[in-house]
This record gives structure tokens, C-alpha cells and sequence, in this order.
């Protein structure tokens, strides 16, 4: 079980803000263009504080572009977005960043191959790739520990980053995302390019971290419904840049929906708390 609460001195004090409510992510009327291609179109979206959303779409349908602004790392072209009771165009983004946990294949990339797995972990408490001259106390290096020990890498804690497996390399990330224990947490495709062990394994791990009401809101792009781990409550269907259909998951997540959504006749099943989707 990971320990969520304040545990080092390196994350940034909340600034004070007017919002009392307990949304960690609201969206009104959101755009994002590049050049003339769309990217996203009239979104609105709202994540509470003990919300786990999955978001489903097929490729090119907005789901990276909009975990990059739930990330603080875009800004949309048209409307409003609100992270963490700050809006965006008003912040400081820099103290905004480290209250957001944040794993993708864009940011794998830029690991160093060379670095030391536990430093790729605790050196998040500095929002930097690459430990150079930042010093860590105790806690962190004991926090960093910690998370690896929880997502089953404590023994890779010496290894290089460049060395680890594709699973190995999200478990070490996914520990990152968590260093700073951030107020919302972001996965963006996690599970993509694991073998089937690999995955089984990351969805029973984050399934866990779901489950814990301690942890914070979550939010985790898939092409998949295989890949949702039991646990996660809301669910929001995208196609070309424009939501299909959000809400409570089990209400989301039809055959019809996701025919829909993915311009396909397909079958959903279920299974306890899973799901398996294929063309009819």
C-alpha cells in the first residue's frame, strides 16, 4: 500500500484560490487547433477529487492532446480549463506542474538510458530528467524506495533506466508520477506495448491504486477496455476531437457506445470487473 500524504519539502504549496468545490479538472467549451487540423472541439469535462476516469477513443481521436492539458502541459485555443481550482492563462504553471502526476511515452523518451532507476524516481521532487546537482534527503530517497517497492521494482532501484523492460520502464514512471504524491494523477497509455503478463500485471497494480480512497484522482487513456483496471468509476468516449458519450462507467460502456466510438460493430463483455471488447 503506497502512503499518500505530505511526505518532503520539495512540492509547492497549493496557491489560495476562491473555488471551494471538488473538482481537480473542469473544462468548458475547450478547443485545440494546430494549423487547420482540430485537435479537440467543444469539450466540456469535469473530474471530481475521488474520480478514476478512463478515456477511450481510437488513434487520432484528442485523448493525448487532452491528458497534455490536464497536465498543464497545453493550452487550449478556444474555452476554459481549470486544474486544481486554477485556471490556465492565470498561473504559474511551474507551481501548478509538480501538484499533477504525469506518465507518458513522450516523457519515457526523454529519460537518460544512463540513469540510475532510483533517481528517475525522486528526481521528480524537482520536476527535472537527468539528477545533476539537487540534493534529496532522507525521506525522498525512503519515499522513492517506497514507490518502487509498491509497483514491484524495489530490486531494479540500482539498475539503469536504459536497461529496464518496456514493463519495467512504466513501473519506474509510474512510481515518478507519485513522488511528489500529487493531487491528480495522468497515465497515458500505460499498458501499450506490454506483453501479456506485463499488462496483467500493471492493471492488478493500478487496480490497487484505484481502489485506495487515499489516492489521488486519476485519469488513464487506453485504446483498450481490456486495459481498465477494476476500480475506475467514470468513463469518456472520444472520436475526432468531440466527446461520444462520459459518465459513470457502467453506464458509459456499452457495445453501442463503443461502436460508436470506434466505428465498429462490436460485442462488450464483462467479466466480474473487466472488460473484453471484439467485431461482431
Amino acid at each position: 500500500m503506497i502512503n499518500f500524504g505530505g511526505h518532503n519539502g520539495l512540492v509547492s504549496e497549493p496557491t489560495q484560490t476562491d473555488n471551494l468545490d471538488d473538482l481537480v479538472v473542469r473544462m468548458a467549451g475547450v478547443g485545440v487547433r494546430r494549423g487547420r487540423n482540430e485537435l479537440l472541439a467543444g469539450l466540456d469535462w469535469a473530474v471530481e477529487l475521488d474520480e478514476r476516469w478512463v478515456v477511450l477513443g481510437p488513434n487520432g481521436a484528442g485523448k493525448t492532446t487532452l491528458l497534455r492539458l490536464a497536465a498543464a502541459e497545453l493550452h487550449p485555443t478556444t474555452g476554459t480549463v481549470d486544474l486544481l481550482g486554477e485556471r490556465l492563462g492565470r498561473v504559474d504553471i511551474f507551481e501548478l506542474r509538480p501538484r499533477i502526476g504525469f506518465t507518458s511515452a513522450a516523457l519515457a523518451a526523454r529519460v537518460p538510458a544512463e540513469e540510475i532507476v532510483r533517481d528517475v524516481v525522486v528526481s521528480a521532487g524537482y520536476a527535472v530528467l537527468g539528477r545533476w546537482r539537487e540534493v534529496y534527503d532522507e525521506l525522498d530517497t525512503e519515499r522513492a524506495a517506497e514507490l518502487l517497492g509498491a509497483l514491484g521494482i524495489a530490486h531494479l532501484a540500482e539498475r539503469t533506466f536504459g536497461t529496464l523492460s518496456e514493463g519495467e520502464r512504466k513501473r519506474a514512471l509510474i512510481a515518478r508520477s507519485l513522488m511528489t504524491d500529487p493531487e491528480m494523477l495522468l497515465l497515458d497509455e500505460p499498458a501499450a506495448g506490454l506483453d501479456l503478463g506485463g499488462r496483467e500485471d500493471l492493471v492488478a497494480r493500478l487496480s490497487t491504486l484505484a481502489l485506495d480512497p487515499d489516492a489521488p484522482a486519476m485519469v488513464l487513456v487506453t485504446h483498450h477496455v481490456e486495459e481498465i483496471p477494476p476500480g475506475f468509476t467514470h468513463a469518456l468516449l472520444l472520436r475526432d476531437g468531440r466527446a461520444v458519450v462520459a459518465g459513470l462507467i457502467d453506464d458509459v460502456l456499452t457495445a453501442e457506445n463503443l461502436s460508436k466510438t470506434f466505428d465498429q460493430d462490436l460485442m462488450l463483455e464483462r467479466s466480474g470487473d473487466r472488460f473484453f471488447a471484439r467485431r461482431r
